[in-house]
């Protein structure tokens, strides 16, 4: 569960980057649950247009035209984001419950991100302050990917 956690808090900051994660994931067979949710992130398109989306995002975060992660497309996009990386990321007797975990934790993380970052662009201006909440982002998001693999890999002996 604590991946769904972690991937919800990654969706509360960017939207995309859960989904293009476990779709990677799931396209290398490193899920920890290869159900039929596996099956559809692992299909070439997805996981082309999750990764490009994502790195959309990342740079289009930087921007000053780009809306508030709390306005309600924004907020609904991250809310399936964490539902669906959660639910991957768990076992399948456990995805409905990572899966309310991963879109709970979406909302809190955007709620407080928003207000975080609004802070601290007001201290070192958009950009600076989006390459550092995307470094810390992309680190949650790799920590979770190795715990992922870790995992896939302790099952598949």
């Amino acid at each position: 569960m604590l991946s769904s956690i972690l991937m919800g808090l990654v969706a509360g900051a960017r939207s995309i980057l859960p989904l293009a994660t476990v779709a990677v994931l799931a396209r290398r067979r490193e899920l920890p649950n290869d159900g039929p949710l596996a099956g559809w992130l692992a299909q070439g398109p997805v996981v082309a247009a999750t990764s490009a989306l994502a790195l959309g995002e990342l740079l289009g975060d930087k921007l000053r035209s780009a809306p508030d992660r709390i306005v309600l497309p924004g907020l609904l996009a991250r809310v399936a984001s964490g539902a669906i990386a959660g639910a991957a990321l768990a076992r399948p007797r456990a995805a409905p419950g990572a899966a309310l975990l991963g879109a709970g934790v979406a909302v809190g993380a955007a709620y407080a991100s928003f207000a975080l970052r609004r802070r601290a662009m007001r201290r070192g201006g958009q950009r600076p302050t989006g390459a550092a909440e995307d470094l810390a982002v992309l680190l949650a998001a790799l920590a979770v990917a190795a715990g992922a693999r870790r995992r896939a890999g302790d099952h598949s002996s």
